[in-house]
């Protein structure tokens, strides 16, 4: 089943911090792969509990699945992507 991505305004930001090539190699993947996968995405626990990770390498892009549509929440370093910002 595909779905609609979409993104929340603060990972513009995330994209920039991680600088144009990889940023550009997150969203190629993201296109391809996530609409038709994003349910097989591991659900997270804790804080974070409700949303999914999906893995770019170093980087994890974690999102949230409301009805048809995937939401973007926070794109990061591995190291940073859980972290309070």
């Amino acid at each position: 089943m595909a779905c609609r991505v979409s993104f929340k305004k603060s990972v513009g930001k995330d994209l920039n911090r991680l600088g144009r090539a990889e940023a550009e190699r997150v969203l190629m993947r993201l296109a391809e792969e996530l609409p038709e996968r994003a349910h097989a995405c591991p659900e997270l626990k804790g804080r974070f509990s409700g949303l999914r990770k999906f893995r770019v390498g170093e980087c994890r892009v974690i999102f949230a699945i409301l009805n048809e549509t995937i939401l973007m929440t926070r794109i990061g370093h591995r190291r940073d992507a859980y972290r309070e910002s």
